[in-house]
């Protein structure tokens, strides 16, 4: 049977800025449901206006979204087929719809989610981090010391951390995590995904910062961080001599120097030596 005669909600992703990456799918879902459910309805009719679509669209924003949810319930349950969309990529995610998925569920009527466009997925293919795990932690609360207990949280996650930010708070959000993660820890800038300007930057989160302070245009639009996971120090690796050298080389020289020397006369990875001594700072080797 056709799906699009089928009574249900549909979820039908829509472009996060080209909109050539609509799928055939999507177009052929709203163009054939007895309504949209949108985020904001002048912004799904630009869209819909310039596949030429015209169809019944209905206001489900955060605002409404309980009154709304209960109603479209309602149309659902008479047999109607409504296409859920956000302002643009997967909706639900961040943004709202959560409410009529679940009373959906609760009084048995079919969800049918098709797979599209995510800014946050998108970022992270592109990015470079390898890591085949990863957590999604939304927007960076816009108040600092909520952001950074949340930053500092996430100090020892190994799994890749993807957020979105404003910009407004970009600058000060890099500079948090450079305070409450490691000022070392590589970081991709995604900015304007899919669209013009796009633009992916990666380097340790110092150098992210400077970056960015250099020229404004490298901030402007939207934007996906992406932090690489923290790395588990491999204390195997470090050998006795090793650590004496550390040891006698910290006597007289700075701590950077003395990791830096240390790891080209012993040949390791400068990285893993100084996380370890910077985590047993309050051991004689320092």
């Amino acid at each position: 049977m056709n799906e699009f005669y089928i009574s249900a909600l549909y979820i039908v992703p829509t472009p996060i800025g080209n909109l050539s990456d609509i799928t055939y799918r999507a177009l052929e879902t709203l163009k054939n449901v007895d309504i949209i459910a949108a985020e904001n309805i002048k912004h799904t009719t630009i869209l819909l206006k310039h596949f030429n679509i015209k169809n019944h669209l209905i206001l489900l924003n955060k605002d409404n979204e309980n009154k709304q949810s209960a109603h479209l319930v309602q149309e659902l349950k008479q047999g109607k087929k409504i296409a859920l969309v956000s302002n643009a990529g997967t909706p639900i995610i961040n943004d709202p719809g959560g409410i009529l998925i679940k009373k959906c569920h609760f009084f048995n009527i079919k969800v049918i989610p098709l797979p599209g466009p995510c800014a946050a997925i998108t970022a992270l293919s592109a990015s470079g981090i390898i890591n085949n795990r990863f957590c999604y932690e939304g927007f960076l609360p816009s108040k600092k010391k909520s952001r950074c207990d949340l930053l500092y949280s996430l100090k020892e996650e190994t799994r890749t951390i993807i957020f979105y930010e404003s910009k407004y708070r970009i600058i000060e959000s890099i500079q948090d995590i450079i305070e409450q993660i490691d000022e070392n820890r590589h970081i991709v800038i995604a900015r304007e995904i899919t669209k013009k300007w796009e633009s992916i930057h990666g380097a340790k989160a110092t150098l992210i910062l400077q970056w960015l302070k250099e020229d404004e245009y490298r901030y402007k639009g939207e934007i996906v961080i992406i932090i690489d996971g923290f790395k588990k120090l491999k204390t195997k690796n470090l050998s006795t001599k090793t650590l004496q050298t550390f040891s006698m080389l910290r006597k007289f020289l700075s701590l950077k120097t003395s990791v830096l020397m240390t790891s080209k006369i012993h040949k390791i990875n400068k990285n893993n030596l100084y996380q370890y001594v910077i985590k047993k700072k309050s051991d004689k080797i320092i």
